[in-house]
């Protein structure tokens, strides 16, 4: 049976109110152009609220770029008819492809978005000969009608964070990244500019109190402006600190104590025995195999700062296997003032660090098994991989808008065939 271009686009792209007219292979064999009529029988709708509404006038012929068949363009043509709507007066009207004044159909900017997903957005206008700003002008359509359809509401457990953005350290270097990381759904919820106390309250602002009035965890790291604004707008919360960053916090003490070491016992025969062991001493004891656990247990063995602030930091991961606070609350106390005692600065500067953050610690315990505390890393460093594959955006709202698309999971318009 003989296939018909109408047909698949019939069958893939079916126009509510609109009839596939004419096709023709033009230039050169690179470009389909379809002729898009009215039905006879369907009165035309207003563009802004939907309702029947009389004919006025007839505006030229627009062209619309819509998803290529084997490689080949395929550009719709319709001339657009103004009507007389009783509450929006003289108005365009709708159109099922056509979205504002988009020269990209509904279907074609979906298509860009999915790819969008899994390459750049150069590689993607590369790939089906559109440019670039095209290509996210597609992906910015998708995300805000994704964000105007989301659900927020059942929200459970809520992460923070911070992702190192910009160049230097001033605050519009940072972006702060709200996370939901229920056990049902793991997305990100909202991305401001900055890392102060305004730029917090921003974001959850921009969530509505209805969202957050459901929350009942909330994790983050120690950073101070986070400190101050989540008990405002989470009261009735636990607010626990991420299990990652204390380990990051004492991997770096324990580092400090090493390069102390290095510097002090330059030239002597000690330093051979801790120098190449950065990585060796900052992983678990239990993955340290074969020669590399032999060079540690010499490394011991010298009764440097560094072996017993290593000692330290192994005793220290046995916090993480309690079920019970009561008997973690007695083991953080009893290593932090180990660990005052140890005379080691990084170390009991770790340790003031820990005894200032007790309650928060203590949550974490409490609430291991409610939400996934490990999820806000995580996403994390999938921003950061987002980042990497277009090799960085120099814009804050590029930024924003591919975090949204590829980690909000955001809902998509509903088409009648899925690409």
């Amino acid at each position: 049976m003989d296939v018909k271009i109408s047909t698949l686009l019939n069958a893939t792209q079916r126009l509510e109110g609109f009839v596939y007219e004419h096709t023709r292979l033009c230039g050169g064999g690179l470009r389909i152009e379809v002729e898009v009529r009215a039905h006879r029988q369907r009165a035309a709708r207003c563009s802004q609220c939907q309702c029947l509404a009389p004919g006025y006038d007839h505006l030229e012929v627009r062209e619309w770029l819509g998803i290529p068949l084997w490689g080949i363009d395929v550009w719709l043509r319709y001339a657009p008819r103004r009507v007389t709507c009783p509450t929006h007066g003289v108005i365009v009207e709708h159109m099922p492809w056509n979205e504002g004044k988009n020269t990209l159909t509904v279907s074609m900017m979906v298509f860009l978005a999915q790819w969008a997903r899994r390459l750049s957005i150069k590689e993607v206008g590369v790939v089906f000969r559109v440019g670039w700003h095209r290509v996210f002008q597609a992906v910015d359509w998708v995300v805000q009608w994704g964000l105007e359809h989301r659900t927020l509401a059942g929200l459970v457990g809520v992460g923070i964070d911070e992702l190192h953005w910009g160049k230097g350290q001033r605050n519009k270097a940072y972006v702060t990244l709200i996370y939901q990381v229920d056990k049902c759904q793991r997305r990100v919820l909202g991305i401001v500019r900055g890392h102060a106390q305004k730029d917090l309250r921003r974001g959850l602002r921009r969530l509505g109190p209805e969202a957050l009035a459901s929350v009942r965890y909330v994790c983050s790291d120690m950073w101070k402006a986070y400190l101050t604004v989540i008990p405002q707008w989470f009261r009735g919360a636990v607010h626990m600190i991420d299990r990652f960053h204390v380990t990051q916090l004492l991997n770096q003490a324990v580092d400090k104590v090493r390069r102390t070491d290095m510097a002090a016992m330059k030239g002597r025969p000690q330093a051979k025995r801790i120098k190449g062991l950065r990585w060796t001493i900052l992983r678990r004891f239990s993955r340290v195999r074969g020669r590399a656990r032999q060079a540690l247990t010499r490394m011991m063995s010298t009764r440097l700062a560094t072996g017993r602030a290593w000692q330290l930091k192994e005793a220290f991961l046995h916090f993480w296997s309690y079920r019970s606070t009561r008997c973690a609350r007695e083991f953080l106390r009893a290593w932090v003032s180990r660990a005052k005692r140890s005379r080691i600065g990084p170390m009991q500067k770790f340790a003031a660090t820990l005894q200032r953050h007790e309650p928060m610690l203590l949550n974490w315990i409490q609430a291991r098994d409610e939400i996934m505390t490990g999820a806000v890393e995580g996403l994390n460093n999938k921003c950061r991989v987002v980042t990497r594959r277009a090799y960085g955006y120099r814009s804050f709202a590029v930024l924003e808008v591919m975090l949204y698309h590829t980690l909000g999971k955001l809902p998509m318009p509903e088409l009648t065939h899925r690409f």
